[in-house]
């Protein structure tokens, strides 16, 4: 007779796999094992305690999700060969990584949300990847991503939402509150989700031992986000017992406190801390001096260390700042060294919009205060001429002269349009331009809100000393995911085995688009239904900027649109090719799409 600690493994593992039964089948995987360790302390017990707001058979789907996403993206997409490849060639790495990470999870989510409520849906809100990364400049276009509007439901629900999105989107006189009207109505309940399917792209192209990552955050409530957004937000997080120690005197400490009055409340929390051991991480590099390169000079004149490159974290390793701004918030808080002096982490600066609001959700769950400012999605001017800027009415008629009185000298004609553009798309979108700062729960309506955060490592992160995807044999793998919830947090790991031999594996793993792409003949492979919607949701992914939504369920792709940096000039030929291939052979199941 088994041992009842064997016993109980065995139940566990049975569990695990009949939860993610529809994630497992769809990838060809057999749960192997399934490690659990709490984090917080308490004396919780898997399978007998639940801490996320979705119950524990969809928490156990969510978080093999994101295990795949980070699995399936580290082994399928082609990591590290962007090392020592020029400009344009590691744009081509990163953007295919950027979509089979996109791809992993939509198809996670989608084999995930046939196990929801009928009247739930998963609808993106915020994704990473909508604006340029080359170096902060348009010259490498927007990545692959899952953003704004994907809904994952029943088909029946999902048809209902995506009409009410494409209202979102495209009706001047429907807002966020006739958006809400409607979903009551219907009695549907959606859970919002801001994600990024692989953080820290560039790192992961050219091969970095450390950082890349899946992130999901889900939310009980979808998030006022009204349409396609991505900009920047200034942020600062620090432990809460600094904003407390500060109240007790009546100073306010946020993203616009002079970073030395900031000092001076950490110094009321912790009297025995030093300025010299006060440990701030923000990105770096000559593109970022501009907008945030005065904040670099307020710690150093404080006595605060700005950390740099390379530098040695309490778990042993280093940390990196040339991206990666959402683990790092894991890392903020003191600690003791071995001569028993106090240091602190924080984190400082800016980050895109998705992972800033990643992180003023997660730094409540960590006992952090988490303050943010909108920005830009320029880099000219420093971070607080930036902040007033998006104040400003984008559609008064002096809008010139305000933003001339706020840079002081006139703007030219081009520079003010193109601030003019950053507000009205912050506004038009629903980023709350109204407050000098923000929080997490100005983005989520109803205030009171709940959160799952959810990381899958592809290789070690330095700020949590996860272990990134481990290989046991050719067949075997293991993957860690970190879920932190207001009622636990804990990490699991998954060792996943391969059904199907090394061949066969990518074609499970890669968009159908991208088979095509590569060679595949699309005329010879079998024809199912399923492809209508592959590909449309593949369309989704790759080119969103390209499309354009009409009807009750129509898509019209404008090929002129598509950025050769994001989709190649030979690939658009094949997918203008493939796309009216579909058409004439299969009207019917593509009567949705046209192509311009």
């Amino acid at each position: 007779m088994p041992t009842t600690e064997a016993m109980e493994r065995r139940n566990l593992i049975a569990q695990w796999a009949f939860d993610t039964r529809p994630i497992l089948g769809r990838f060809h995987l057999w749960l192997e094992d399934v490690q659990v360790a709490w984090l917080d302390g308490n004396s919780n017990v898997e399978l007998r305690h639940e801490i996320a707001f979705v119950g524990g058979a969809m928490e156990r789907l969510f978080i093999m999700t994101t295990g795949v996403a980070a699995l399936g993206t580290r082994l399928f997409g082609r990591y590290g060969e962007g090392k020592g490849q020029d400009k344009k060639e590691l744009n081509r790495v990163k953007k295919d990584a950027d979509a089979i990470s996109a791809y992993l999870m939509s198809e996670c989510l989608w084999y995930l949300t046939r196990q929801l409520p009928e009247n739930h849906a998963v609808m993106v809100c915020l994704g990473e990847g909508l604006m340029p990364k080359g170096g902060e400049t348009p010259d490498m276009g927007s990545n692959p991503l899952l953003g704004f509007g994907r809904i994952y439901a029943r088909p029946q629900v999902a048809k209902f939402l995506d009409r009410q999105v494409q209202k979102l989107i495209n009706s001047p006189t429907f807002g966020w509150e006739d958006f809400q009207k409607r979903i009551d109505q219907a009695g549907i309940t959606i859970w919002g989700a801001a994600i990024d399917t692989l953080e820290n792209t560039t790192r992961f192209a050219k091969g970095a031992p450390t950082g890349p990552m899946a992130v999901l955050h889900l939310f009980d409530q979808p998030l006022s986000v009204t349409r396609p957004y991505e900009g920047y937000m200034g942020h600062l997080i620090l432990p809460r017992e600094v904003r407390e120690a500060a109240a007790r005197e009546s100073l306010l400490v946020d993203y616009h406190t002079p970073r030395a009055k900031v000092m001076a409340a950490i110094r009321l929390a912790w009297p025995d801390l030093e300025p010299g051991n006060v440990h701030v991480w923000t990105l770096a590099g000559p593109s970022r001096e501009p907008r945030i390169g005065g904040l670099w000079e307020q710690w150093r004149a404080v006595g605060a260390h700005v950390a740099e490159d390379g530098w040695k974290l309490p778990s042993g390793m280093t940390l990196f700042n040339d991206s990666g701004t959402y683990a790092p918030t894991y890392e903020v808080g003191t600690w003791l060294d071995r001569s028993g002096n106090r240091h602190l982490f924080l984190v400082d600066g800016y980050a895109a919009s998705a992972e800033a609001m990643q992180q003023a959700s997660l730094a409540p769950i960590l006992g952090l205060d988490a303050s943010l400012a909108v920005f830009s999605s320029r880099f000219d001017l420093p971070w607080d001429v930036e902040a007033r800027i998006m104040h400003l009415d984008a559609d008064a008629p002096d809008f010139a002269q305000q933003l001339a009185d706020v840079l002081g000298a006139p703007p030219s004609p081009g520079v003010a349009e193109q601030y003019r553009t950053c507000v009205r798309e912050a506004r038009d979108a629903g980023i709350p331009l109204d407050k000098a700062t923000l929080a997490a729960e100005d983005f989520l309506p109803r205030k009171k809100w709940d959160v799952m955060a959810l990381a899958g490592f592809m290789l070690d992160d330095p700020y949590t000393g996860s272990q990134g995807v481990e290989p046991i044999d050719p067949d075997t793998y293991r993957v860690t995911v970190r879920l932190s919830t207001p009622r636990g947090r804990k990490q699991v790991k998954l060792t996943l085995r391969f059904m199907e031999d090394s061949r066969v594996r990518p074609l499970v793993c890669n968009p159908l688009l991208t088979r095509f792409f590569r060679g595949e003949d699309y005329r010879r492979r079998p024809v199912k239904i399923s492809d209508s919607g592959r590909i449309r949701n593949e369309l989704q992914t790759l080119c969103s900027e390209a499309l354009e939504h009409f009807g009750e369920n129509g898509m019209r792709i404008h090929f002129d649109r598509i950025s050769g940096d994001v989709i190649f000039p030979e690939q658009q030929v094949v997918l203008r090719e493939v796309l009216e291939w579909y058409k004439e052979h299969h009207p019917l199941w593509f009567h949705w799409l046209q192509i311009a």
